[in-house]
């Protein structure tokens, strides 16, 4: 199992982030992150049988470079993931918000595992209301690469309250699988957010994931013939100081 899990702990891309502008050139910044997710998805499969996952994280952040861990749990399955990583912002252009990172991930459940990834994302800011980006992941294990293709449409609807709404096009080239290229799934949601007070936030989103033919053809081989399609949602709590 090979994840890219940076989106509630790590803040691979934080859309609320990009919103505030909040820059820390010289102090430190830490952040704690805790939350629950109904499924564990990731590359538009579940990856547990049964139920879904806590998750926790801690990151510090100095001028550009965010170094960060993780932990995944499952709720009712055994499992347990470990990430631990760095990333840095590049000032490329006003209106570019651009990362590069690694990470290291390791696995405990039924089998062990582990993997390390390499990873970059570039989204454009310069209208507030609508951000594409695009992400890439390579895996060293797999010796593959994953793309995702996204759009975001934030709106602060009150000076605490904000909703998200966002599509994601994926596309696997022997990442998830090595037999199979090409489009993976598309996913659509919407995240909503709350400040409770200056430094922590409450959010919750629920998404939907269509397979396509990356899942399809896995399933087919595999011999499995029912839903690939999932849909799920998860709360969040963020505490930055």
């Amino acid at each position: 199992m090979k994840t890219y899990l940076n989106p509630l702990l790590l803040s691979l891309f934080s859309f609320s982030a990009i919103l505030s502008n909040q820059v820390h050139a010289e102090d430190f910044e830490f952040d704690v992150g805790l939350g629950w997710d109904s499924k564990y998805i990731s590359e538009g499969r579940n990856n547990l049988a049964d139920g879904g996952v806590y998750l926790g994280g801690a990151s510090v952040t100095s001028g550009g470079l965010t170094t960060y861990a993780s932990v995944v749990r499952g709720d009712t399955e055994h499992y347990t993931e470990w990430n631990f990583g760095l990333e840095y912002t590049l000032h490329l252009h006003e209106d570019l918000e651009t990362i590069v990172g690694y990470q290291r991930l390791e696995f405990y459940g039924d089998e062990r595992g582990h993997d390390n990834e390499f990873f970059a994302e570039i989204a454009y800011t310069g209208v507030n209301w609508l951000i594409p980006s695009i992400a890439y992941t390579y895996a060293t294990e797999a010796g593959g690469y994953f793309v995702e293709v996204s759009l975001h449409s934030p709106w602060q609807l009150t000076e605490q309250f904000s909703v998200t709404p966002y599509i994601t096009q994926g596309f696997d080239f022997q990442y998830a699988t090595e037999e199979h290229n090409g489009a993976n799934h598309f996913q659509m949601g919407v995240e909503a957010s709350y400040a409770l007070s200056s430094n922590m936030t409450i959010s919750a989103h629920f998404s939907h994931v269509i397979a396509m033919d990356d899942i399809k053809k896995e399933a087919e081989v595999n011999g499995y013939t029912g839903s690939l399609d999932e849909s799920y949602g998860g709360i969040h709590l963020s505490w930055s100081f």
